[in-house]
């Protein structure tokens, strides 16, 4: 086993690896496919006996198939694992249709999680997003009534401003904050990571790679089917001019005899001892390199070149990550 470096969610909180393991992936998402199964459970096993424990889910993933998966995965090994889940988000045929952040749907939400998981508690329970149609003081007082419960041990939250973070951790200790962050979304550095820190609070980083954009791999034009297509980042000149800050970064990772998916990685883990950089897949293969990217690290003039050439701003258009 992989002696992976963990870290604390909140002041008071949970010792979680510091590398997450994102299951969205081992579902049906954006009306694709369904991963196999039996290699999606297989690599959330390896994950554990690698040392990762932090696995993060949503309720609405693949409509519930997702947090059954995990069940089945974590049956015999219920305290190998750490199982972060995020509710609210109300999807009809794959439609997005809104947000249900209501307590008589919350209180609904958890006893479906718990079931399709097979557990008595779930470790960190989380809005996926906070839309102002119901009090803060409402959500977060809810999922407190439900750790008095025993059904949650941990509370977090996603996807949320700066007051709202100060607010809710004002009604009830936050343990963890999850969101996008990356070398191409650092707009949340100047309110929301400084107000996390100030609280204590631990950030789970989802989307360091930015949607495949630092991976390396992306050329122009994307594929007619490609969903990526519907951001105004992978569109036209936008994706053309940001392929041309990649280039710095696969210069950089070939100098450094990695690739540049492990830079970005990397790069996120590099921004705070209470930062975890959470990684999404659906097959083993990919557990080694992600791994490997914990152990880079990087001189001043690397650090330098990355910051200065991904500055806030420097990538064009946006995505959903956009605040």
């Amino acid at each position: 086993m992989k002696n992976i470096t963990k870290i604390q969610l909140g002041q008071d909180g949970p010792f979680v690896s510091k590398l997450g393991l994102g299951c969205m992936r081992m579902s049906s998402i954006w009306g694709g496919s369904t991963p196999d199964e039996k290699e999606s459970i297989a690599t959330i096993h390896e994950a554990l006996d690698s040392g990762i424990n932090f696995l993060n889910t949503g309720d609405f993933y693949g409509a519930g198939h997702n947090e059954m998966l995990i069940g089945k995965a974590i049956k015999e090994r219920r305290n190998d694992a750490f199982i972060s889940v995020k509710f609210g988000a109300i999807f009809h045929n794959g439609q997005w249709m809104g947000m249900d952040l209501r307590p008589i749907a919350i209180k609904n939400f958890i006893n479906y999680s718990l079931t399709r998981l097979g557990i008595e508690t779930i470790d960190l329970y989380q809005p996926s997003r906070m839309d102002d149609s119901v009090p803060v003081e409402d959500i977060i007082g809810t999922v407190a009534d439900l750790v008095k419960e025993g059904k949650v041990r941990h509370i977090g939250v996603s996807e949320i401003t700066a007051e709202q973070l100060r607010k809710a951790n004002s009604i009830y200790p936050i343990s963890a904050l999850e969101l996008g962050y990356s070398l191409a979304d650092r707009q949340i550095e100047s309110e929301l990571l400084p107000a996390a820190k100030e609280l204590g609070i631990g950030i789970v980083a989802f989307a360091n790679t930015a949607e495949g954009l630092l991976t390396g791999e992306m050329k122009t034009p994307l594929a007619e089917n490609d969903y990526r297509n519907h951001f105004s980042r992978f569109q036209g000149e936008n994706l053309v001019h940001n392929l041309e800050k990649v280039e710095i970064l696969k210069q950089l990772a070939s100098n450094k005899n990695c690739t540049p998916t492990q830079l970005a990685i990397a790069w996120v883990k590099e921004q705070g001892n209470h930062i975890m950089p959470l990684v999404s897949m659906s097959r083993r293969s990919r557990l080694p390199e992600n791994i490997l990217a914990m152990d880079i690290v990087f001189t001043p003039e690397e650090m330098n070149i990355l910051n200065t050439t991904f500055a806030i701003g420097a990538i064009h258009g946006g995505t959903y990550l956009q605040r």
